[in-house]
């Protein structure tokens, strides 16, 4: 074994910069595993340390329907400390600017919260909010991005129904709150005591009650929860305690981190393919070394094993060098995730994954190097005498396929290791190769394309640049893989979120004109004349108006919610038998409708006849004719089922688990919803202002709004996906310069025989100039093809849903990759202009 790495060391004396080069190709991958990991682990802890801050309290029990009386006074008896909140949606309007938006209103009565900070600007307005709720006064801490919206600040007024507030502060952050949360609803905080005489909080409103306690100083929090849970869950109380909060949080990161580690994993294995590529050549070069330690006694295992030892000890500095590299990126990802995380995030160097980093990388380097050093085996001692002697290694070799299918399991067992679900594992296993074999078909589909249809008529620089795609030792497919990769991730991810922001957008492009883009809800029978002729002074359409009725099951086939919810063989989800159904009757179809069995609904003067949603009967295991009883606001109604309905819940307008016939539920308590579409952002604004000051308990959803916020989320996403793919194309441009450092000999040659038979530097440039662009651009446009194929897909059988790209990314994708890719080539091929011709003559000979 000495005499292996003594040998192992001598012949790497003059090859160790290539070699460390080789092994630079899977840096950046182990850099974006282990600083995704590093971050992961920094998260934990961070969740672990900051789990109460999460929370805000040691316990949060919630719920949405009405409690007895005993129960609730109970629940005033809870803990050493405890807050009430009251929480709904309403229209806020901030009479200065003219503001108005649909927001999150709370109603807190306690000083919430007991853990973490709750951070408002000025720091004093906290203090001056909870002054003002013990005097029932009316003050509010509005979230920052509100005001941003509105122009408002503090100092100014929030009108929420009936009553003006004033705005003390604005809210940066609450604790178990991100930013990303915090856009997508913004919140206006609010006494509970002064919400009772907004209006706002009338029969049918949906109004959520929460309750936080802070415990004794060694408390079981958990035994009380358990000890009182059946009693809880009986009449529909949500549990949270600080554990599960932590739990819940940790399992959303972890399964983020996990999915990014595989665009990382994507990243390195485009390295080690680049490292196969280099060894190659570099096994080629020492085919003659190699057959003189033959012709000196040395067997083909012995010459195997001190090049293998020489690859896997680069293989090595390579993964150390890349772990350190992730430890640094660790540091930049709390920014790149900064609109997500709930927890302050303090980042430490994780060892075990700096371990789990090298270690990956060192067998991951080790395995994809295995393949061309199999050769070295057979080489003959017959080569040191005969240059084209190649019989030796032209063979096939078993132990090849032994070696594919190693690293197959091993991609494999990585991404379970990241996802825990085979069924993913496998996925991406077959996708990844997929994209690989594709990328690699065209690679040498081109190659091939390029030597049958030569163009022997084109400038004699043109053919040489054609010429270099397919003449000995090529990078085409190495680099149309790498690159083509890369190029691919990023296009996806462009082409993937404009889909899912066409999926949303319900105003604007075909059809667009007609489509509704504001709802009304919540507007009580009294309300319906004026708002009906609120939208008619706008001149607005009225594209859909509905009655709406809430109820809440009461028993299948004569058998009750509670009897259904102790049978634990009856698997009828629970949010099935506890949720509030919000209902309408109408006696036909409408356009987003189709029924699948049985009949439309229909008052046949016995028991109602309803429909329901095609996968609502299978999930509640019912079939037709079966009878479900419903108790309507303290009335209870039996009624049959008579048909299922295929709904498209994709379409803009109210689409409904549960239908009624009319001539039944006229006279029960209900509100109307009213779907209309306004032109402009201006005629919106004057027509909620309006809305709000009339029928302050009328809320309105817009839904150009909404657009907005999901195209700022999906930005904000993208953002952070792109930045792991990233790695992926800087990697591939690494294995484009060293490739083009491993063969810049080569070059020299064929410049100086170029030179030596007149041709200028200014043509040789442009022959390389024009091979890498070739490679850049098809390389680009493979990843590009392979993108839109993919995006496809997944509009196609996924979101079902036309599939229209936006071509100007994916050009802007093809412009970078490309003009990145002659910049690199050009920049490391300098050297062979520069040269003089007879400097290598000298050398050759």
């Amino acid at each position: 074994m000495n005499f292996l790495f003594r040998m192992a060391w001598r012949d790497s004396r003059r090859s160790r910069q290539r070699l460390l080069l080789f092994m630079s190709a899977i840096v950046l991958g182990i850099s974006a595993l282990v600083g995704l990991n590093s971050f992961g682990d920094n998260l934990a802890r961070s969740i672990d340390a900051q789990a109460r801050e999460l929370l805000g309290a040691d316990l949060v029990l919630s719920y949405a329907k009405a409690i007895p009386k005993p129960t609730e006074n109970y629940l005033k008896k809870i803990g050493k400390n405890r807050t009430y909140e009251v929480s709904f949606a309403s229209m806020t309007l901030f009479p200065r600017t003219g503001g108005v938006r649909l927001a999150q209103v709370k109603g807190l009565d306690g000083p919430f919260p007991y853990y973490g900070e709750w951070e408002v600007q000025p720091r004093s307005a906290v203090e001056q909010f909870r002054q003002a709720a013990a005097r029932n006064e009316r003050v509010a801490l509005v979230d920052d991005a509100l005001l941003i919206q509105f122009g408002a600040k503090p100092g100014d007024s929030v009108r929420l129904g009936t009553q003006l507030y004033f705005i003390a502060g604005r809210v940066l952050k609450t604790p178990g709150q991100s930013a990303v949360t915090t856009s997508v609803a913004p919140t206006v905080f609010v006494s509970a005591q002064s919400l009772a005489t907004t209006g706002l909080m009338q029969r049918g409103s949906r109004i959520q009650h929460r309750y936080y306690y802070q415990f004794a100083k060694g408390q079981d929090v958990a035994a009380f929860v358990k000890a009182n849970e059946a009693r809880f869950d009986k009449v529909g109380i949500n549990q949270d305690t600080v554990e599960s909060r932590k739990q819940q949080t940790g399992r959303s990161f972890a399964d983020l981190t996990r999915f990014l580690n595989l665009v990382a994993f994507v990243a390195l294995l485009l390295g080690c393919v680049g490292v196969a590529s280099a060894v190659h050549l570099y096994v080629k070069e020492k085919v003659a070394s190699v057959a003189v330690l033959r012709t000196l006694g040395a067997s083909g295992r012995q010459a195997f094993l001190i090049f293998l030892i020489q690859t896997a000890l680069m293989g090595l500095v390579g993964a150390i060098v890349g772990a350190l590299a992730g430890s640094l990126v660790q540091l930049l990802l709390p920014r790149v995730f900064a609109g997500f995380l709930p927890v302050t995030v303090e980042t430490a160097i994780s060892w075990s994954a700096v371990a789990q980093g090298v270690g990956v990388g060192l067998l991951v380097a080790v395995l994809f190097a295995l393949l061309p050093l199999l050769t070295i085996r057979n080489v003959s001692p017959l080569r040191t005498l005969r240059a084209s002697y190649e019989d030796d290694t032209a063979g096939r070799d078993p132990f090849r396929w032994a070696v594919y299918g190693l690293i197959v399991l091993f991609v494999i067992a990585f991404s379970y290791w990241q996802t825990r679900d085979w069924k993913i594992a496998v996925g991406f296993t077959g996708g990844l190769l997929a994209a690989f074999g594709i990328l690699t078909g065209l690679g040498l589909l081109l190659i091939n394309a390029v030597r049958r249809f030569f163009p022997r008529h084109w400038s004699f620089v043109w053919r040489q640049s054609l010429a270099s795609l397919y003449r000995p030792n090529n990078q085409t497919v190495i680099l149309i893989t790498s690159i083509g990769l890369g190029a691919f991730l990023i296009a996806t991810l462009t082409l993937t979120q404009n889909l899912l922001l066409d999926r949303v957008a319900f105003s604007g492009g075909e059809g667009g004109s007609g489509r509704p883009n504001m709802v009304l809800f919540d507007i009580q029978n009294e309300q319906k004349a004026g708002v009906r002729a609120l939208v008619d002074r706008y001149k607005l359409p009225v594209v859909q108006a509905v009655p709406v009725v809430t109820m809440r099951l009461a028993s299948i086939n004569g058998r009750s919610v509670e009897a259904i919810q102790a049978d634990t063989s009856a698997k009828i989800p629970e949010w099935a038998l506890t949720r509030e159904y919000r209902v309408t009757y109408r006696d036909s179809l409408i356009d987003s409708e189709k029924l699948t069995a049985g009949t439309v609904q229909a008052n046949t003067g016995d028991m109602p006849r309803i429909t329901v949603e095609k996968d609502y009967l299978s999930r509640m295991k019912l079939k037709l004719g079966d009878t479900l009883t419903f108790n309507v606001q303290g009335a209870p109604m039996a009624t049959v089922v008579s048909g299922t309905r295929e709904v498209d819940w994709n379409r803009v307008q109210t689409n409904f688990l549960i239908v009624f016939p009319g001539g039944v539920l006229e006279q029960a308590p209900q509100f109307q919803v009213l779907m209309t579409r306004v032109s402009n952002t201006e005629q919106s604004a004057a027509f909620q202002r309006e809305l709000v000051s009339g029928f302050p308990n009328v809320s309105a959803i817009d839904l150009g709004l909404i657009l907005r916020t999901v195209d700022e989320i999906l930005q904000k996403v993208s953002f952070v996906i792109q930045f792991m793919a990233l790695f992926s194309i800087l990697t591939g441009l690494l294995v484009l310069a060293s490739s083009v450092i491993i063969s810049r000999y080569q070059r020299m040659q064929e410049s100086v025989l170029l030179r030596t038979l007149g041709a200028s530097r200014r043509q040789i440039l442009r022959i390389q100039a024009i091979e890498y662009l070739m490679l850049g651009l098809l390389a680009a446009l493979s990843g590009v093809i392979l993108a839109l194929g993919a995006t496809w897909g997944l509009a196609y059988f996924v979101f079902e849903t036309p599939f229209r790209p936006d071509l100007l990314p994916l050009l802007a994708v093809l412009a970078v990759v490309t003009v990145l890719t002659v910049l690199i080539g050009l920049f490391n091929s300098r050297a062979v202009l520069v040269r003089p011709p007879l400097e290598v003559l000298r050398a050759e000979a």
